[in-house]
């Protein structure tokens, strides 16, 4: 962003400066030239007037004395001659030059001299001036003047060296002007991206300052400050209330079915039907609370990782799925011979894992299979559970990860297993993949660990 934002505003600042500068330094060269231009003719005019002056006289000493001490004081040869090309006066130039020959013939037809071309740095050499000498229609000679346009050259050249030295000045206070707004407008958005990323590396309640940039990315910092203060306090006050949930309902039914226990012994044989009811209803609540807890958990955990609050653990899943594979005596996956590391801790993991393989052993029938591996172009690691039960419909895939819902095999679970298992893994950036070909496949997929 900061690279293409400094050069849209470097480019616009060089056409800016590019259109200040090109039609100053043509004016420039075009006023020099008109000055040259009108010097030249002012003093074609004068010899011109005293070519008539001399003619009415019958005599040419005066022209010939300003003639010659012109061609001494500026260096520009100048011709007079009379209608039959003969020379009048003259200095500097033959009245026979080769060069001069359409000039003259020009002139003495009283036609208009060509336009003298704009005088650049760059430009050198002479330019012929002429004017026919008389009055109206009356062409009694004409007036040459040989003029360089060396010196009008080196003072566009010294003109323009100015305007180039203000442009290449108002160059550099745009490039300065650039920059600095630049850095007013993407600073605070740098310190935003450092913000977020202390937050992604664990800082709680992790801030940037408000007092620099636009308003609107002052305001944008602000909210910024707000949301790290209140996804951390949320995930404390998730925190806190599993805590005290787990305490203030734990101890009472520890202590209902101690009660339940201790009366095992003292109920008569018309009330057992009842107090096994009452037994497993308890057993039921205590199983729904260990279920209501362990999601609130895995959501607490969700929000902690989103606020920065847990670095990402690695666990190998070959290890954790051959363990719990031991412990639920299903067959042993086949382990990569590289190591799949996922960004998950040990303890998630094998909690997803005793889920999947808890549903697939109670609802799937007999033959229960785990796979794993992992897509390392694609950065994931993955582990399977399938069985070769009844599997589920398209209606009952999409709902299976929901709290509390049981299929239609399910009377006595709690409906919260699937849903744990989802949000552990959603919570450490993966995914819980349900699919029914021949049976239920649950595929946990995980991000696996950053390569160094």
């Amino acid at each position: 962003m900061r690279r293409r934002l400094l050069l849209v505003l470097l480019l616009f600042s060089a056409a800016a400066v590019t259109a200040f500068a090109v039609p100053l330094l043509a004016s420039t060269a075009t006023e020099r030239t008109q000055r040259f231009v009108i010097d030249r003719t002012a003093e074609l005019d004068r010899f011109a007037a005293l070519a008539q002056q001399a003619e009415a006289a019958g005599s040419t000493a005066a022209l010939v004395d300003e003639v010659e001490a012109y061609v001494r004081l500026y260096g520009e040869p100048v011709l007079v001659v009379d209608a039959r090309r003969r020379p009048v006066a003259r200095a500097g130039i033959a009245a026979d030059d080769p060069a001069l020959a359409d000039v003259l013939d020009a002139a003495l037809r009283n036609q208009h001299a060509p336009t003298v071309p704009t005088v650049t740095p760059w430009s050198s050499g002479t330019v012929v001036f002429a004017r026919p000498v008389g009055t109206g229609t009356r062409v009694a000679g004409a007036v040459v003047l040989r003029a360089s346009v060396d010196r009008a050259a080196s003072d566009v050249a010294r003109r323009w060296l100015w305007v180039l030295a203000g442009a290449l000045a108002a160059g550099v206070g745009s490039v300065l002007l650039v920059l600095a707004v630049a850095r007013w407008l993407l600073e605070p958005l740098a310190e935003l991206a450092v913000g977020v990323r202390a937050v992604a590396a664990g800082e709680r309640r992790a801030h940037v300052p408000e007092r620099s940039g636009p308003p609107e990315v002052r305001e944008l910092s602000e909210s910024f400050n707000r949301m790290s203060d209140a996804v951390t306090e949320a995930a404390d006050q998730q925190r806190r209330l599993i805590a005290d949930t787990s305490h203030q309902l734990r101890n009472p039914m520890a202590a209902l079915r101690l009660r339940m226990d201790t009366l095992g012994g003292q109920v008569k044989p018309d009330g057992v039907r009842a107090y096994d009811a009452g037994v497993a209803e308890i057993e039921r609540l205590e199983s729904l609370l260990d279920g209501l807890l362990a999601l609130a958990t895995a959501e607490s955990t969700a929000t902690e990782v989103a606020a920065g609050g847990r670095a990402p653990d690695l666990a190998d899943v070959g290890v954790v799925a051959a363990d719990r594979a031991d412990f639920w005596q299903v067959p042993v996956p086949a382990v990569p011979p590289l190591a799949v590391l996922v960004r998950c801790p040990e303890a998630d993991l094998a909690q997803v894992l005793d889920v999947l393989l808890d549903n697939a052993i109670k609802y799937g029938g007999g033959a229960v299979r785990v796979a794993l591996g992992a897509d390392r172009a694609a950065g994931v690691g993955w582990v399977e559970v399938s069985d070769d039960g009844p599997g589920l419909g398209a209606e009952e895939l999409a709902l299976a990860t929901s709290r509390f819902w049981r299929g239609r095999s399910d009377r006595a679970g709690t409906g919260l297993g699937l849903a744990i298992a989802d949000r552990l893994a959603r919570a450490r950036g993966g995914a819980l993949e349900l699919s029914s070909v021949d049976g239920l496949v649950a595929r946990l997929v995980l991000p696996l660990e950053p390569a160094l």
